[in-house]
C-alpha cells in the first residue's frame, strides 16, 4: 500500500466581500480521480472531482432528485425529441460564453469512441443547436429516461477544448495525456487551480457560479484542497488532530473513536452501490493459471460453487463491522427495478459447493488469481482477503493481487483479469443502466463475457419503452436472466459514513459523491 507524507497547515480564513467568514476545506480519501477529463473514466471518485468544475444539463440535489443546471427547462415535444432551454449568461471559467455550440459539442465528445460516458448517451442519434440556447436531442426511439442518463454528462468550452486538441476524451486505457488531464475549464462551483495526481487537488470557489441564489445557497468555502491518503491510519489521525476537515472514507474500525472525539460528527447512508466479485468465462484458458481442462469458470457449477462458499454474514460482521447489506443482485435498493425477492442470495453451504465443484469435475478444486483493488471501496482487500479463506475451504486456492484502482481498473478495461472485484453505482437510478454497461454483450464494462441475445433485446427494448408496466417487466426478465448465470457473486450494498469537523455541514449524499457548493462553514 502507498503511504502518502501528509503535512498539512489550516488555511488563513478569509472573507468575501458580503462579510461572511469563510475559509479552506480540506479533505482526503484513499483514492485520487483518476482523469480530469469529464468524458474519460466513468468512475465515482473521478465524476466527485469533475463535477465541481464541470456543470450538466441537469444536476442533482442532496437526495439525487433532479434539478435544473445548465438546462432551466427540458420537456418532450415528440415521442423521440427532447427540447432543452439552456440557462443564459453562463460563463466558462476563463470567460467564454456558454451556449447552444457547447452542449451539441460536449454530447459529440461522449459519444466518442474513448469516452467512458457512451452508455449514459448511445440512444441518442441527433443534437441540434435551434437557438444560442435551445438545443434539441434526438433518440432513436422515445427515451423517458433521458433527463436521468444526461444528469452524468459534463458540459465543456468547444472554443476550449478546440484551443487544446482535445475535441476527443482522453484514451484513458492507453494512458493518453492530454490538456484536459491535468485542466479543466468548466461553468461550475470550483476552478481548478492546481493538479497535481496523486499529491494535491486544489479547487477555489467560482464567485461567479450562475448557481449562488439559483440552486443553492452561497457557499463560505474559499477553496477545496484534496489530498490522497492511502494509510488508512494515516488518514484518520488527520482528522484527529484537525489537518483534516472531512474524511470521505474514514476507517469503519474508527467511526466510534471519531464520534467519541470532541469537536467532529459522523454522517452515515446506505449508499447506491453494491460490491460483486466477476469472473471471466469468455477465455478457454485463465490468463495467470494453469488449469487442466481449461477455463472453470465456463462451467455454471464451478459459479455456483464460489458462490455458496462465501459467508456473507461473516464479512458483514468482521469484515464490514455491520456497515453492509448482503445483496442477490448487483444494484442496491433505490434503483428503479430492485425488489428485496431478487435480492434473494443463494445459501451459503460449503457441502453444496464441494459437490457441485465434484460435479463440475474439480474435486481437489483449481488454483486462480483474484484481482482487488485497495483503494476503492470500503475495506476491499480485506474483503478479498477473507475471501481466499472461504474459497480455499472448497480446494480452491486463490492468489490475491491487490493494487492501486488506477492499475485495477486499467487492467480490466484491458480485458486482463481472470476473477476480479468491482462496486457499482447507478448514476442514472435505473436498471438498465447496469445492464448497458456490465451485462449487455457490448457493455463496456461487461468484462465476464457473458452474453445472451435476450437481454440484449431487452436493455434496448427498456430504453423505448413508456408504458411503465411493461417497462417493469423488462427489466425483472433481465435481471432473472443475469442473476441466473452467476457470472457475478454479489456481496454487498455498501453502508457509507462521512469523517468531519462539527463546524462544518456538508450533507451526506446516498452516491457517495460530496457536492461541496452545499459546505457551509459555521
Amino acid at each position: 500500500m502507498r503511504h502518502v507524507a501528509y503535512a498539512l497547515g489550516l488555511a488563513t480564513a478569509v472573507a468575501f466581500a458580503g462579510g461572511a467568514s469563510a475559509k479552506t476545506l480540506n479533505w482526503a480519501s484513499q483514492g485520487d480521480a483518476l482523469t480530469m477529463d469529464p468524458h474519460a473514466q466513468n468512475e465515482g471518485p473521478t465524476s466527485t472531482m469533475n463535477s465541481q468544475v464541470y456543470d450538466s444539463l441537469i444536476l442533482r440535489d442532496s437526495k439525487l432528485a433532479k434539478i435544473p443546471g445548465l438546462a432551466v427547462s427540458w420537456k418532450p415535444v415528440e415521442p423521440s425529441v427532447w427540447e432543452f432551454k439552456l440557462r443564459e449568461g453562463v460563463k466558462f471559467h476563463e470567460g467564454q460564453p456558454f451556449n447552444a455550440d457547447d452542449v451539441v459539442f460536449s454530447f459529440q465528445r461522449a459519444l466518442s469512441e474513448t469516452s467512458d460516458f457512451k452508455n449514459y448517451v448511445n440512444s441518442i442519434e441527433t443534437v441540434d443547436k435551434v437557438d444560442d440556447y435551445t438545443v434539441r436531442i434526438t433518440t432513436k426511439g422515445p427515451n423517458p429516461i433521458l433527463p436521468d442518463q444526461i444528469s452524468s454528462i459534463r458540459i465543456m468550452d468547444k472554443e476550449w477544448s478546440e484551443q487544446h486538441g482535445v475535441q476527443a476524451p482522453q484514451n484513458y486505457k492507453e494512458k493518453e495525456e492530454t490538456h484536459a488531464v491535468r485542466n479543466a475549464n468548466g461553468t461550475g462551483p470550483f476552478i481548478l487551480a492546481k493538479r497535481d495526481p496523486d499529491i494535491e487537488t486544489r479547487m477555489t470557489v467560482n464567485e461567479a457560479w450562475w448557481g449562488w441564489g439559483v440552486s443553492d445557497p452561497k457557499t463560505n468555502v474559499s477553496e477545496i484542497v484534496y489530498r490522497p491518503i492511502a494509510n488508512p491510519a494515516t488518514r484518520v489521525a488527520a482528522l484527529l488532530s484537525g489537518e483534516l476537515d472531512f474524511v470521505l472514507d474514514p476507517p469503519l474500525q474508527d467511526l466510534a473513536r471519531i464520534k467519541a472525539t470532541p469537536g467532529l460528527k459522523v454522517e452515515q447512508v446506505n449508499q447506491i452501490r453494491t460490491i460483486f466479485f466477476g469472473v471471466d468465462t469468455g477465455v478457454d484458458k485463465l490468463r495467470h493459471t494453469e488449469v487442466a481442462g481449461g477455463n472453470p469458470f465456463k462451467n455454471p457449477k464451478v459459479r455456483e460453487a464460489m458462490y455458496r462458499a462465501i459467508d456473507i454474514d461473516t464479512i458483514r460482521k468482521k469484515t464490514m463491522r455491520g456497515m453492509s447489506f448482503p445483496a442477490g443482485i448487483i444494484t442496491s435498493p433505490g434503483v428503479h427495478g430492485y425488489t428485496e425477492a431478487l435480492d434473494e442470495r443463494l445459501g451459503y453451504d460449503v457441502d453444496a459447493a464441494k459437490k457441485l465443484l465434484a460435479e463440475a469435475g474439480y474435486p481437489n478444486g483449481f488454483k486462480v488469481q483474484l484481482d482487488c483493488p485497495n483503494d476503492r471501496y470500503n475495506n476491499d482487500e480485506a474483503i478479498c482477503q477473507a475471501t481466499v479463506g472461504m474459497l480455499a475451504k472448497i480446494g480452491i486456492e486463490v492468489s490475491l493481487n491487490a493494487r492501486s484502482k488506477s492499475i485495477h481498473f486499467k487492467s480490466l478495461q484491458n480485458k486482463e483479469s481472470d476473477f476480479y472485484m468491482l462496486g457499482w453505482g447507478v448514476p442514472t437510478l435505473d436498471s438498465h443502466y447496469v445492464f448497458s454497461y456490465l451485462a449487455a454483450s457490448k457493455g463496456s464494462w461487461n468484462f465476464t463475457g457473458f452474453a445472451d441475445a435476450r437481454l440484449d433485446e431487452l436493455t434496448t427494448l427498456m430504453e423505448t419503452e413508456t408504458d411503465s408496466a411493461k417497462r417493469d417487466a423488462m427489466i425483472k426478465e433481465a435481471w432473472d436472466i443475469l442473476k441466473a448465470s452467476n457470472v457475478y457473486l454479489p456481496l454487498h450494498h455498501q453502508v457509507i459514513a462521512w469523517g468531519m469537523k462539527d463546524g462544518l455541514t456538508l450533507p451526506i449524499v446516498p452516491n457517495d459523491s460530496p457536492q461541496f457548493r452545499t459546505a457551509q462553514w459555521k
